[in-house]
This record gives C-alpha cells, structure tokens and sequence, in this order.
C-alpha cells in the first residue's frame, strides 16, 4: 500500500489522536471531506441513490435455517452485471467510516502537510485496516486502488446505502450474523472480533456482568453490541426514553460508535459495549479508558453486497483469499497489532455449496 507511515509518523499519529485531544484532532481531520462522499442520515432507511445494477437471482437466506452465516459463494474472476457497471463508471462505491482509529479515519495534518500555509492533498487521507482492504478490491476489479470513491456511512445507515445502490459494497467493521444475511450478501470473512465492555480505568467495573447493574451504556444504533444489551443487560441502562420534548436526544444509542466515546469522556455514560477491535482503537486513543473483562461473543467482519450481487460477492472473496497470503498480515501489522496483538493468522474462509 501506498504513504506507509514511518514508526515516527506512526508515534506521532498515535500521540495526536489520544485523549480529548483525540477526539477533537479527528473531529477537525474529518472535516476534510474533499476525498470522501458524507451520506445523510436516514433513519427510515429511505433509498440514498439509484441501484444501477440491480439485484441477480440470488434468494437471501432464512434467520431460521442458518447455520453457519459465514458461508459465503466461491470466489471466481469472471465478470457479470455488477462487475461491469462498475467498470463502465471507472470507480468503486465503497461505504466507509472515518472516525474509527485504525479501521477507518483520516490521518491527522502533519506540520510537513501544511508548509507555506498551504494543505497538500495527501492531509487527512483515510487510513486504517478497512481502508487498505477497500483499495485492494478496487486494485483487482478496476487496476488502481486509487480509483475508488468512498463514501462516509453511520453504523445504522450500512444496509440502507447498499439497498438504495448509494455504494456498491461496506468495509466498515460489519458482523455477519444470520439477521444480516436476510438483508445483505457477505464475503468470506475477513476478521474474528468479539463485544467487549470499555469503561474508564476508575470504574468499578468488571466487564459484561452484574457491575453494569445501574449503570449508563452506550452502544451504536444497528450494532450487534445493542442487540447483545437487548437480550441482557445485566440491569443496565442502555434505552434512549423520549418524551416528545424539543430537547430530547440520542444520548445512549447512537449513529456512529465513536460518538460513545465522546460521551464517555464527558461522563453522560458509564461505559461502552462494542466490538474489541474498536474499543482497541479507542483505548489507545484515551489512556484514561480500558477494556473490561473478555469478548463474550465470537463475530466475523465480512465485505457487505446487496443482495443477488453474486458476480460481486464472488470476486471480492477472489481478492480476499489472495489478500490473505501476505496483505492480510502486513496490514495487521502497519494497524492493529500494537493494540490488538497475538493475532497471528487471518480467519479461514468458508463457502457454501452451489
């Protein structure tokens, strides 16, 4: 991959984003959206754009049949509808975030960036394990990881930018898990990840158990952390109550999970629960927090299709299965392994008949 940061500029990166300065440094690097396409926010799922491809003859899969959701189609190269309105366009749709520290954010302004008062336009790149990945698909669809068009997407707005044809596929830390796989077709998985609580060292609290009986937790809108808090909450308090008031807000569940950190730091909440692969990021991010107990869930992150999108779901399981020979590890390596060490192999793909 292209601008691999030198171990100063990764220390510098790292420093810049920590704490309460952190949080503001990406605040103001995400305001560099010239590279990046914002969609608004649609909490009905309004359609964002026009499919231009449109839906194959793929049927997606029962919640009460699955098994083993992360079966995914056997890759192949050949081409089809979707690989080749993609082309005809020269550019891949990817929804991306740009707030998650080693996922998917935009590298702070070095001071080498802004010389003689002026930006240069590698400033506040996206970055990040996801981003990596996201550019190797559009490298074997269309011959350049530079032609791609990301796009920033909420958490509870994935699935809604895919139906509506706003992109053509998610990398954005996206849990496949038999509910998705009615809505969305996956890749092969690309990571293992598990729900973990994150909390300030201070706390007293544990991890997922009793500690959080009364306590405030946060979690994003359409995440599988709320879902967990869904079937038990230990006691917690993780539902926003709305009075129909002009004051009221999203205060515990909200759009993008960074958001939660925010209110972690300003004491509006207790804790997180989030997948352990982001809290990572934002442990290191804020030396004052920490990850609580163990992941108590088992989840794999796979690239997200609409569905009957099979040409496309096949050759992206194409790329990740080269990706998976040397790509894979040296993007944990360059992202993730100073946070999240001890991994020492990508997960192993899984296909389904037919």
């Amino acid at each position: 991959m292209t601008d691999e940061p030198t171990g100063a500029r990764r220390r510098g990166v790292r420093a810049g984003l920590r704490g309460w300065g952190g949080v503001a440094g990406m605040a103001a690097a995400c305001a560099l959206t010239a590279a990046v396409t914002l969609l608004p926010l649609s909490h009905g799922g309004a359609a964002l754009g026009a499919d231009p491809a449109g839906r194959g003859s793929a049927l997606p899969a029962k919640a009460d049949d699955c098994t083993d959701p992360e079966a995914s189609l056997r890759p192949s190269t050949a081409g089809g509808p979707n690989i080749d309105a993609i082309r005809e366009r020269g550019k891949l749709v990817v929804g991306v975030d740009q707030n998650s520290y080693q996922w998917g954010f935009r590298r702070p302004l070095d001071p080498e960036e802004t010389a003689d008062g002026a930006v240069k336009a590698s400033a506040g790149r996206l970055e990040g394990f996801d981003i990596d990945l996201a550019r190797a698909i559009a490298a074997d669809i269309l011959g350049s990881e530079d032609a791609i068009i990301f796009r920033a997407i909420p958490t509870n707005q994935r699935i809604a930018a895919l139906d509506s044809g706003a992109v053509d596929i998610v990398v954005r830390t996206m849990t496949i898990n038999c509910a998705r796989i009615e809505q969305v077709a996956f890749s092969t998985a690309y990571f293992q990840a598990g729900q973990q609580v994150l909390a300030p060292k201070g706390q007293k609290i544990t991890g997922y158990d009793a500690s959080l009986s009364g306590k405030r937790v946060c979690t994003a809108e359409g995440s599988t952390a709320y879902e967990a808090m869904e079937k038990n909450a230990f006691g917690a308090v993780f539902r926003d109550e709305h009075d129909g008031g002009p004051g009221d807000e999203d205060l515990l569940t909200v759009p993008n999970q960074l958001d939660c950190l925010v209110r972690l730091q300003q004491g509006l909440v207790d804790a997180i629960v989030t997948d352990n692969a982001l809290a990572a990021g934002q442990a290191a991010q804020d030396p004052a927090v920490e990850l609580k107990g163990s992941p108590f869930t088992t989840e794999y992150y796979g690239v997200a299709t609409k569905l009957g999108k099979d040409d496309l779901v096949r050759r992206v399981n194409h790329v990740l299965d080269e990706y998976r020979k040397g790509p894979w590890m040296a993007a944990y390596t360059r992202w993730l392994k100073d946070d999240l060490p001890g991994i020492t192999a990508p997960p192993q793909p899984k296909y389904r008949e037919g």
